[in-house]
């Protein structure tokens, strides 16, 4: 009796070695299909996740038909091996991760985050370097990103005093900055999440208070550039004339 219960679970072992492999694989192609990928990595490498989730399915599909089709057979003794884990837990762990990672939607970093990685309006020689950057002959045309690269090129500010600005970003109230500021700040990604890092710039609002736009707000800025002296720095700073609140983008990093 005892020897026969022993058998049933080593029978589920291999089978529970299916479902974690499967199920990594579905959830790799539904972050894919959902649109999901751009919250945790760069689209040039969106092809490896997707291949690697169809390579996973195909796997599990021909590892169960080889299970199911010899579920009849005696069982063949398993060849002794040194294991971290008891004989199951490791598949059991990758599919209770799988699991919560179908359950659970991913995130894009907010001005929390962008705060403890240090928000900078330059891209030092440290970062990784994103794509070849060109600027646009007109100024209301480049993006958040764009003004900052451009700014790490001449990092003059006077030079583009006046200029007219149209940028789209999430908020973040800085600490000892006056409240007649806020920042505007977008992800920059060169590989995946973990390597993002924020870049933006001040915006100088009309209102006295920054409380009606609150932290990780979207807004779509227009205005033109000044320069400031903010916690006792020259800034390029964005004077604002028009703040408009918008929904996160889909992909809302900038490469």
């Amino acid at each position: 009796m005892l020897n026969s219960q022993t058998k049933a679970p080593n029978k589920l072992i291999p089978w529970l070695d299916v479902v974690a492999i499967t199920a990594w694989g579905i959830l790799m192609l539904k972050y894919w299909l959902t649109g999901k990928l751009y919250l945790l990595m760069h689209p040039d490498y969106f092809w490896l996740a997707i291949s690697g989730g169809t390579g996973l399915l195909i796997v599990g599909f021909f590892k169960g038909l080889q299970l199911w089709k010899h579920r009849h057979l005696p069982e063949i003794p398993n060849t002794p091996h040194i294991s971290l884990f008891p004989p199951g837990w490791g598949s059991f762990l990758l599919l209770t991760a799988a699991i919560l990672g179908l359950m659970i939607t991913p995130r894009a970093f907010a001005s929390q985050t962008a705060l403890d990685r240090g928000v900078t309006e330059s891209i030092g020689g440290s970062r990784a370097q994103p794509q070849a950057f060109r600027p646009t002959s007109r100024s209301e045309e480049r993006s958040l990103v764009d003004w900052v690269r451009t700014l790490n090129v001449y990092p003059e500010p006077d030079k583009y005093t006046g200029q007219k600005v149209k940028v789209q970003g999430f908020v973040i109230h800085q600490p000892n900055v006056g409240e007649e500021y806020i920042f505007l700040a977008r992800f920059v990604l060169t590989c995946c999440a973990a390597d993002a890092y924020p870049v933006g710039l001040p915006v100088q609002i009309s209102t006295s208070s920054r409380q009606q736009y609150p932290p990780d707000t979207w807004l779509e800025v227009e205005g033109e550039m000044t320069t400031q002296t903010i916690a006792q720095k020259r800034q390029l700073t964005i004077k604002a004339n028009s703040l408009k609140k918008i929904p996160q983008p889909q992909n809302p990093y900038s490469y």
